[in-house]
């Protein structure tokens, strides 16, 4: 006779398992069925991870500006060094060839004094240590010899202090490398935002943008013009009106912010550093904005990352940022605190 057993029942556990998977798989699809799609950021959003973007892009532009004049001060240093070497070697080889010549003439009369036998020592301070010969020495020969040692310590030095320059230039190449791609990557961060929107949202920004640089511009113009130094480069700051923001330049096409800033004095006859940081120490700080006079430099964000020229009525000029030209601006909406003025 067959057997009739009972099937197996599930145990309790596993019901329960079972049980509570089947639930979650029903309640992700309906989450997953009911959810919006991720919205797409305002333009105002957008705006403002641009700006702070753009921002991070300008501390890193100063910092690239510091390295390359660091760069180029070295450059000069170290060529001037070489020059020196390469002099100081001439007129070394010039003081061991007229010992050389003297050498000769007394090997041809068969006598070489202690003089010669100095010079041609491998080790001449040692020598001079040692011999007990000065007094046979005459003034001339002397005068020579010491003159052959203090070249030979010279062009040591020399070539010792090119060495730490050089090897300080190299790190100095290093971090401009980093900080140019410190700047390239925020910027390019920047553009993969302002791509996400719409023509139509693109126009209004910089509809925006003219709009409250021209209601600057009117205030600047209302206000009363520089005076000296200061009114030159205010002056000539004007002229460059339009023109692009383009990290590390100097003009003529375009400008950084500091890079306008130093342009602008030297039309007027004064030498200023490139950086902005390095500009707010060539000239007496006013601290407070009812202060300051067309022209003075003024400063915004605690690192000082940026300056532009006072104009008046609580505006300035200066080339802002990437993807703007030099404008007019309230110092209200630079983005950072006004932290002071300086006189040049």
């Amino acid at each position: 006779m067959a057997s009739h057993r009972r099937p197996k029942q599930p145990s309790r556990a596993r019901v329960t398992v079972l049980t509570t998977a089947a639930a979650a798989a029903v309640a992700l699809t309906s989450q997953a069925a009911n959810a919006a799609p991720s919205e797409k950021p305002s333009k105002d959003e957008v705006k403002a991870k641009v700006d702070k973007l753009y921002e991070e892009a300008e501390q890193a532009t100063e910092k690239f500006n510091g390295a390359k004049e660091k760069q180029e001060k070295l450059q000069k240093e170290i060529s001037t060094i070489q020059d020196n070497v390469a002099r100081g070697q001439e007129e070394l080889n010039e003081l061991r060839d007229s010992m050389g010549l003297a050498a000769a003439a007394q090997y041809r009369t068969g006598s070489i004094d202690s003089s010669v036998q100095l010079f041609l020592s491998s080790d001449p301070d040692d020598y001079l240590d040692k011999a007990s010969t000065m007094d046979q020495l005459s003034a001339q020969q002397v005068d020579a010899l010491k003159k052959i040692q203090e070249k030979q310590r010279e062009l040591a030095q020399d070539r010792s202090e090119a060495a730490e320059k050089l090897k300080d230039l190299a790190s100095t190449r290093t971090e401009l490398g980093k900080k140019k791609k410190e700047v390239q990557g925020k910027l390019a961060q920047a553009q993969k935002l302002l791509n996400t929107l719409t023509a139509k949202e693109k126009a209004a920004l910089a509809a925006e943008q003219a709009s409250a640089s021209a209601e600057s511009a009117g205030e600047a113009l209302g206000a009363s013009a520089g005076s000296g130094r200061a009114g030159a480069a205010y002056a000539w700051a004007q002229s460059q009106l339009g023109k692009p923001y383009v990290y590390g330049a100097t003009g003529m096409s375009s400008y950084d912010c500091s890079g306008l800033t130093s342009r602008a004095y030297a039309a007027a006859g004064i030498s200023i550093p490139r950086t902005s940081q390095a500009q707010a120490g060539v000239g007496t700080k006013i601290y407070s904005v009812s202060q300051l006079k067309v022209g003075d430099l003024v400063f915004f964000f605690n690192d000082l990352h940026h300056v532009g020229l006072y104009a008046g009525n609580n505006q300035i000029i200066h080339a802002p940022r990437t993807g703007t030209v030099v404008r007019y601006e309230s110092m209200s909406t630079v983005g950072g605190p006004f932290m002071f003025g300086v006189r040049v």
